[in-house]
């Protein structure tokens, strides 16, 4: 049976409400346990870490998601705070101890704050530039599918379907954005010409950059 509550602090209020003390952001998480039960000693450590973690960066009100699982004989956790529009902090870890699976999992979003956070600042105050309409889809990596690549994948090969948006970014910030997200690839629309481009994580943990438009005589 899963286990849900929805934590803004260290007290335990009615219908498994939580609330922490007060740091810079307001915090309101959502925590769920897939097949355990989440006791409130464990909701208010989440709680409190968390914000003490992640919501000293921020000025503003967060909404996070943290959920446990069953992993083989321990625990994985993984965690999503939406940030601001376009950017949502994500990670995820496993251990032997349910509370060592979310440690690290908050250690690791804390890191990556860290990392960016003077470009986060700035991202935030600059106006958003218009985003790209696309649509991203999953398509079954058993299906046969047409030879002829202009042709789109059969209904059969398609799991899933979803709107999604192509946003346009500087390049330090769609590494950001990769980074922050746990993402291993990030399409988006460079700043700079406006050409369609992608940063990946290859598999040595650096970045990649991939820009077709891209001209060795350009200035």
């Amino acid at each position: 049976m899963a286990s849900t509550a929805d934590l803004s602090g260290a007290s335990i209020q009615p219908g498994g409400r939580v609330r922490a003390q007060h740091f810079e952001a307001d915090m309101h998480i959502q925590i769920s346990g897939q097949q355990i039960d989440i006791g409130d000693a464990l909701r208010v450590h989440v709680a409190d870490k968390l914000k003490a973690g992640v919501g000293k960066y921020f000025d503003h009100s967060l909404d996070a998601t943290v959920t446990f699982a069953r992993d083989g004989e321990g625990y994985s956790c993984t965690a999503s705070v939406h940030v601001f529009s376009g950017l949502t902090l994500f990670a995820e870890a496993r251990a032997g101890d349910i509370y060592a699976s979310f440690d690290q999992t908050a250690e690791r979003m804390e890191k990556r704050l860290r990392r960016h956070k003077g470009r986060i600042k700035a991202h935030k105050g600059r106006a958003p530039a218009e985003d790209t309409a696309a649509q991203y889809t999953v398509i079954d990596a058993e299906a046969d599918l047409p030879d002829d690549h202009a042709e789109p994948p059969g209904e059969s090969a398609v799991i899933a379907e979803a709107p999604s948006s192509v946003a346009t970014l500087r390049v330090g910030d769609a590494v950001m954005r990769l980074d922050i997200s746990g993402a291993p690839v990030l399409m988006f629309r460079n700043a700079g010409h406006g050409g369609l481009n992608v940063v990946y994580r290859r598999p040595d943990g650096h970045i990649g950059w991939i820009d077709p438009a891209f001209d060795p005589k350009r200035p």
